[in-house]
This record gives structure tokens, C-alpha cells and sequence, in this order.
């Protein structure tokens, strides 16, 4: 994503190790497999073969690994374009930049989370936020479903972060 607050940048890199590690994380969903319409979330139920949800299924799909039902709330709220279709059969377009795009919105949005996550980054609270964040994104080390990357992404966000800062002064020099 180019633009927007380095912080937030930063911590979009950070989630996406953690939720969606791949090659190619805008396609991907739960359980590895990928799909290929981005015109609007898949919106396919793969089954949970771990606990603790084992036998639930799950409609993560994306670089953060968005449930059906969360885009569709937060694409309503954040997303540039707006719906596209027909009276209820209405969507938001899932190509990467969008994906990016509400993302960023969302964690910018101190009414969304009760906290200016930004400021918090700032101040270096990587952890405060990671433990904000889990009940969304459960893997990111105080959900319930962490995984091997979880103990690591403080230090992932500190390098990624010195990348994003040193990106956006070379882009403010040019």
C-alpha cells in the first residue's frame, strides 16, 4: 500500500504474517486455498479442522483474513467505492487495494476501536495493540488460535516499521 500512515502500514504488514502468510495473500482463503473473483468477498464456508473451532467453518478470505460478515461491515463504513449490484444483492469490490484501503480506515478510526492505535504506535505500545486487536485477528499472539509467527510479531513490526519510515522519508525527499 503506498500512502497513509506509516504506523498503520507497519501494523497491516504485521497482521498479514500472522493471518495470511503467502505469496499471494489477497487471494487466499482459510485453510490455504485460493480463489479468484475480487468483484466481492467469496464468501466460502471452509471448514475448521482445529480446535478450538473445530467443526465450525470459517469465511476468512484476504490478506487480513476478513470474515464475510465483518467486510461487509466495515466496507460499508470505509470503503471509497461503494456498493455495486442490485437492491439486496449488493457488494463491495475485494481487490487488494480496497482490502488495503478499509483496512487502513479502520485501524485509523478511533471510534472503531475506542483508542487512537496510531498514537498508541507512536508511543511504541506494539503490544497493548496486538492484545486490542486479537479478538479480531485471534492470532496475533492473545486470541485464542495463535500460531508460530505470534511471539514474534512485536519484534516483525519493529522491522517493518523502520522500513515503512525509511520509505516514506525517501518519498517525501523526492
Amino acid at each position: 500500500m503506498e500512502g497513509g500512515n506509516s504506523y498503520i502500514r507497519a501494523l497491516m504488514r504485521t497482521i498479514t504474517v500472522s493471518e495470511a502468510n503467502d505469496p499471494q495473500p489477497y487471494a487466499i482463503l482459510y485453510g490455504g486455498k485460493y480463489f479468484q473473483d475480487f468483484t466481492r468477498h467469496p464468501q466460502r464456508c471452509v471448514p475448521i479442522v482445529t480446535p478450538p473451532n473445530l467443526g465450525n467453518c470459517s469465511t476468512a478470505a484476504g490478506r487480513y483474513q476478513f470474515l464475510d460478515i465483518t467486510w461487509a461491515e466495515k466496507a460499508a463504513r470505509y470503503h471509497p467505492q461503494g456498493k455495486t449490484g442490485f437492491l439486496w444483492w449488493k457488494t463491495y469490490s475485494f481487490a487488494p487495494e480496497y482490502q488495503d484501503t478499509v483496512v487502513h480506515a479502520w485501524l485509523s478510526d478511533p471510534n472503531a476501536w475506542g483508542v487512537d492505535i496510531p498514537k498508541l504506535l507512536r508511543q511504541g505500545k506494539i503490544h497493548e495493540v496486538l492484545r486490542l486487536l486479537s479478538g479480531t485477528w485471534t492470532s496475533l499472539g492473545y486470541g485464542i488460535e495463535t500460531n508460530s509467527a505470534s511471539k514474534h510479531l512485536p519484534s516483525i513490526y519493529q522491522k517493518v516499521l523502520q522500513e515503512e519510515l525509511a520509505h516514506s522519508q525517501q518519498a517525501r525527499s523526492r
